[in-house]
């Protein structure tokens, strides 16, 4: 037993590191838009498409594998160790080829194609290694995603590299995790046998009761999450030149984005994911989203104040923002079909990155038409919504844990009468 739980442990640690590694190609590029617009000569708005495409590449390459069923036939370790090389691949190919959006899009699009097969398989290979405490290591899981994708940030916020080394820094660090993938990771004891080819489980997870108050919540969460992460740094800057004479000792605005998102973040989904495994998955995600709704609504409150005051906020709507991700993750295994549990958490993601497609490219448009109070303010609408759906799933969950257990004690009692009853001759 001793062995069995070090070797979950080991592989909790590399599963990890494998989603910080490759996920530092995700914003590789938008980490790198104040270099581009001035060497490419391209607006703001238009650099957004190199963020965009990855979310869309994202959602076309999880659709696909949910509707192939890929998490659930392929050995996941292998399928992330693949897709990972991918992303290192056309990530490299951005800084060696791309001289504009017309070559880098359709990059951009193809790292976020093979970044679908890294994320949800790693959610189901963290998932086969445990049961008890399944929350907190998916909360490690998503935290690690989070240190991941904002590393570029750190990399272009304390150093001062051309664009393309920040690239080729963030491609090396992709093929070193698809390399550990390859060699260390493998799928654990909680693994279902490969599942048989259904396609309409899709439809399934948007009709069962416990699946699609999930799905809703994880679409709350999502309506903020990647918005508030590509438009933090340009958030603090906007802040900053509000009243220039209150930056004094201010970090930069992308070492501030990585401290908020990364560090943050990384601290909220651990905690998150112990404490939901104590007091309720479902529940927690509700509190975390009521907490990062409520801290959308004081960003725009503090926005232009005092540097100190904004980072106290910003810290609290980092760790928040994340902290239900690996919640929504570990809720969706339990009520999903376990033969499919791949598939719902690739198509769960896929309907949340696709939406996230909408608040991207909405919130510097609303920043610009209307401010950027009103910009981050907007976004708080999602997490409210989504944590009411939260709460009913408690609700659910909990009424499918009391009747299932009244079941089982009842058939319980029934086996120790016959046994106790005296043999009729």
């Amino acid at each position: 037993m001793g062995r069995a739980r070090g070797s979950a442990r080991a592989q909790l640690a590399l599963i990890a590191a494998v989603q910080v590694l490759v996920m530092a190609t995700w914003f590789s590029a938008s980490a790198v838009v104040p270099a581009l617009r001035g060497e490419w000569g391209i607006t703001q708005g238009a650099a957004t498409w190199l963020t965009v495409s990855v979310q869309l590449g994202f959602v076309t390459g999880a659709v696909l594998a949910a509707v192939l069923n890929l998490p659930d036939v392929i050995p996941a370790h292998r399928l992330v160790a693949v897709c990972a090389l991918a992303a290192s691949a056309t990530t490299a190919s951005v800084a060696a080829f791309a001289d504009g959006l017309g070559t880098a899009v359709p990059l951009r699009f193809a790292t976020g194609v093979a970044l679908a097969g890294v994320y949800p398989p790693g959610l189901k290979l963290m998932a086969s290694w445990f049961e008890r405490g399944r929350g907190f290591a998916l909360g490690l899981l998503v935290g690690a995603l989070t240190l991941g994708s904002s590393l570029p940030q750190l990399i272009n916020g304390f150093a001062a590299l051309p664009w393309r080394t920040v690239l080729y820094v963030s491609c090396a660090l992709a093929a070193a995790g698809a390399l550990l993938a390859a060699w260390s990771v493998r799928p654990g004891p909680h693994s279902a046998a490969a599942a048989p080819f259904a396609p309409r489980y899709m439809v399934t997870l948007f009709r069962e009761r416990g699946p699609l108050l999930a799905n809703l919540g994880y679409l709350g969460h999502m309506w903020e999450l990647y918005a508030v992460w590509t438009w933090l740094p340009a958030y603090i800057t906007a802040s900053q030149a509000a009243h220039p004479g209150r930056t004094a000792g201010a970090l930069p605005p992308g070492v501030t984005a990585f401290v908020a998102i990364g560090v943050a973040g990384l601290a909220g989904c651990l905690l998150a994911g112990w404490l939901g495994d104590r007091v309720g998955r479902a529940r927690l995600a509700a509190l975390a989203m009521t907490v990062s709704g409520t801290c959308c609504l004081l960003a725009a409150v503090v926005f232009g104040g005092h540097p100190l005051l904004v980072f106290a906020v910003l810290i609290v709507w980092g760790a928040s923002v994340i902290a239900d991700s690996g919640l929504f993750s570990a809720c969706t295994s339990e009520v999903a079909d376990r033969r499919y549990v791949g598939t719902a958490l690739t198509t769960q993601t896929a309907a949340g990155f696709l939406l996230t497609v909408v608040t991207i490219q909405a919130t510097p448009l609303l920043a610009e038409v209307a401010g950027w109070r009103v910009a981050v303010a907007v976004l708080g609408i999602g997490p409210l919504a989504g944590a009411v759906a939260m709460v009913l799933l408690q609700r659910y969950m909990t009424s499918v844990h009391s009747q299932t257990t009244g079941r089982t004690t009842v058939h319980t009692h029934e086996h120790d009468m016959a046994e106790r009853r005296p043999e009729t001759r």
